[in-house]
């Protein structure tokens, strides 16, 4: 590269060190070059001085941001020159002063020119064909040497009379600073354009914050609007029973039938306990024996009759298909072990309701146990109260008491399943399968929590006088306590009739029912009576007496013998036969 201040007479001398941390080629001031003695470039004779160094701080180039390569710190030998410019005062013994100032000596040193201050280095400048330079931001000595210190051509650096150059802007090449578009500006809307970026997704996270709480709130809103409705406790929904619980038919029911066998007295005494797990209550329900049932044959029985002759099994069945329930195990409790739990629970406390005589005891004795409220019974005195039944008394009021005794034992049967099975293992009876010990123990101690809570109830099953289940006591028992569905014979079935044998032949019940069967009505045994000479055939409602004159024809007795009156349990008609009966001539 060509040095920009060559061939100038008199001038600096720069040469390149190198370059910047922005590219920019960074330049250092050199010695300057010694005329030849006698030599003048403009021709005119100089006269030879005697030069002498001068010492000066020497100060080291830096190169990097900020340095001034103009810096005119570098020792330097000066030399005498001449002035083309003299004045035309005396000269000065050792040298003319242009500027009027008369020298001291006849050697000055030279005073080192401070350049100015340069921010940036000018772009690259075509020098010639084929080379490519920087423009010089340095003063045009030239114009200085051509026009004098009064700067006539006006673009030159001027000298003021203390030695310092007055630069002027034009000499400068400058780079035209950005102006909207600059790195600052482009940096600040960038950092506008992310906050509004950023405050608009706050937004949309809080407004999916709370579309997500609203829905969750609707869905807790919806969630317990339907349990309640389901629970039936909205006003004016209610679809179960007087507590506002859910519908009857929805509720999960534990069932067991328990058959109380007198060993002393005979007869039977049946009852279902229910643990209702939906609504955490218990509930004892009592079963007349004239409930109508089916036996294992399809022919029509009673309750009584079923435990008789089909077992704890059979009658079981039999009863699920009555009342539409589902019993888990049948408990056969004989009397002898009523006596014993209620001695194992400690005696129970039950209110009764009428004397029961002592059986051992002679008549006119003091009764075994007394009619009052709170009454504590042992073991001897609750069996006694539970299978009592005073003369003419309907078998309902024996069942409540036994009702009574059981709902007094479950209060006194402890609530822990563990501690409840060792006291039916106490027990020492055998169970019929597939009930076993653990699983009355487990069962009776729910009853017993029930109980002690107040959460029990005893109802009586009530039935009509032909044995089946009326619409009241289907409304209140079946379906409220059972959750069943009453499944007793209806309109349109076979005609039920009963058979009571007075002929004094034990035949005449066994040929009397193959005659109804093939006729196609339905044999109920009612059992033999005292002898008697004619036969009698009863109805109940008018609309059987056709049905009556019927069965008359059928087993060949006279229609007149034909009336309304009370008809056996469990049937429509009911017949008496008579030693009149000849079943030859049917």
């Amino acid at each position: 590269m060509n040095d920009p201040y060559d061939g100038y007479a008199g001038g600096d001398q720069y040469e390149l060190v190198g370059y910047d941390e922005f590219g920019q080629p960074v330049y250092r001031q050199v010695p300057a070059r010694q005329s030849p003695q006698g030599y003048d470039p403009y021709g005119n004779p100089q006269h030879q001085q005697q030069h002498q160094q001068q010492p000066q701080h020497q100060q080291q180039p830096q190169q990097g941001y900020g340095y001034d390569p103009y810096a005119a710190n570098s020792p330097q030998n000066t030399a005498p020159s001449y002035d083309p410019y003299p004045s035309y005062g005396t000269p000065a013994p050792g040298g003319y002063d242009p500027y009027g100032q008369a020298a001291t000596s006849g050697q000055q040193p030279r005073v080192a020119e401070q350049a100015p201050y340069i921010p940036q280095q000018a772009g690259p400048v075509e020098s010639g064909p084929g080379q490519t330079g920087y423009a010089d931001p340095a003063p045009d000595f030239a114009d200085f040497a051509d026009n004098g210190p009064s700067g006539a051509a006006g673009t030159g650096a001027e000298k003021d009379p203390h030695g310092e150059r007055d630069y002027r802007t034009e000499q400068f090449a400058f780079i035209e600073e950005p102006d909207g578009d600059s790195e600052d500006v482009i940096d600040w809307m960038k950092f506008t354009e992310n906050r509004t970026e950023r405050r608009e997704e706050a937004r949309r996270r809080a407004r999916s914050r709370i579309v997500a709480l609203v829905v969750v709130l609707a869905l807790v809103v919806v969630g317990g609007v339907g349990y309640l409705w389901y629970a039936g406790k909205l006003p004016g929904t209610s679809s179960g029973g007087a507590s506002g619980t859910p519908a009857a038919t929805a509720q999960n029911r534990d069932v067991i039938v328990v058959h109380l066998h007198n060993t002393k007295g005979g007869g039977t005494s049946t009852a279902l306990l229910v643990n209702n797990t939906t609504t955490q209550q218990g509930a004892t329900v009592l079963l007349p024996n004239s409930l109508a049932l089916t036996s294992d044959d399809g022919a029509p029985t009673t309750l009584a009759k079923s435990v008789a002759d089909d077992g704890s099994a059979g009658t079981g069945d039999s009863i699920d298909a009555v009342l539409g329930t589902k019993v888990e195990g049948t408990w056969r409790l004989d009397t002898p072990f009523l006596n014993n739990l209620v001695e194992l629970v400690g005696n129970v406390i039950v209110t009764t309701d009428t004397d029961v005589p002592d059986p051992g005891a002679k008549k006119g004795g003091a009764p075994l146990v007394h009619k009052g409220s709170q009454q504590t019974l042992s073991g001897k005195m609750a069996v006694a109260y539970a299978t009592y039944k005073a003369p003419g008394e309907a078998q309902d009021a024996q069942l409540k008491r036994f009702g009574q005794v059981m709902q007094g034992i479950l209060r006194k049967v402890s609530s822990d399943p563990q501690a409840a099975t060792v006291t039916v293992q106490t027990l020492a009876q055998i169970l019929d399968p597939p009930l076993t010990e653990k699983d009355l123990g487990t069962f009776l101690a729910k009853l017993a929590d029930h109980a002690k809570q107040g959460d029990y109830k005893t109802e009586l099953l009530p039935v009509q006088a032909d044995g089946t289940v009326g619409r009241e006591a289907t409304d209140t028992v079946v379906k409220e306590l059972l959750g069943g569905t009453v499944k007793s014979p209806q309109a349109g079935d076979a005609v039920r009739v009963g058979i009571t044998n007075a002929t004094g032949s034990k035949a005449a019940t066994g040929k009397a029912r193959v005659v109804l069967v093939n006729g196609g009505y339905a044999f109920v045994d009612a059992g033999s009576g005292t002898a008697q000479a004619t036969s009698e055939i009863t109805y109940a409602d008018d609309g059987d007496k056709e049905n009556a004159v019927e069965v008359a024809k059928t087993l060949g007795l006279p229609t007149g013998s034909v009336k309304k009156g009370k008809v056996t349990s469990n049937a429509t008609v009911s017949v008496v036969l008579g030693q009149d009966y000849k079943p030859s001539a049917s």
